[in-house]
C-alpha cells in the first residue's frame, strides 16, 4: 500500500507496530495516518486512542484513515468512533486509496 500512495508523490514512512506508529506521528507530523486495525500487540484502535490523546503540537489532530479488512456497518462505525476520520475494507483499488489518502490531507490526487 506504501508504493500506492508513493507513486501517486507521497512521503511515506512505514511503521512495524502500532507503538512506532504513534511515536512517529509525534516525531514527523505526517499530513495523513493511515493504519491497519489489526496488527500484531496493540491493534489500530489502541493507536488513534493514543493519537487523539496528544495535543495539536504532537500531531493530535492528525487526519486518519483506518485501512481494514473488517467491512460491516458495526466496524466502520467503530472506527468512526474511535477517531479516524473515514474507514476504508479492503481489498481496496490502489487508485482509490491515493484519491482516499489526497482527499483525507485536504489536496487533489496526482
Amino acid at each position: 500500500m506504501s508504493r500506492v500512495v508513493v507513486a501517486a508523490g507521497a512521503v511515506v514512512r512505514v511503521s512495524g507496530s502500532a507503538a512506532e506508529a504513534l511515536d512517529t506521528v509525534r516525531a514527523w507530523r505526517p499530513d495523513v495516518l493511515v493504519s491497519d486495525i489489526e496488527m500484531p500487540g496493540e491493534d489500530g484502535y489502541w493507536l488513534i486512542h493514543r493519537v487523539r490523546a496528544l495535543d495539536d503540537a504532537e500531531g493530535g489532530h492528525t487526519p486518519a484513515v483506518a485501512l481494514t479488512a473488517y467491512g460491516r456497518v458495526q466496524d466502520r462505525t467503530r472506527a468512526l468512533t474511535a477517531g479516524y476520520n473515514m474507514h476504508v475494507p479492503k481489498p481496496v483499488d490502489p487508485g482509490e486509496l491515493a484519491a482516499i489518502v489526497a482527499s483525507v490531507a485536504g489536496r487533489a490526487a496526482t
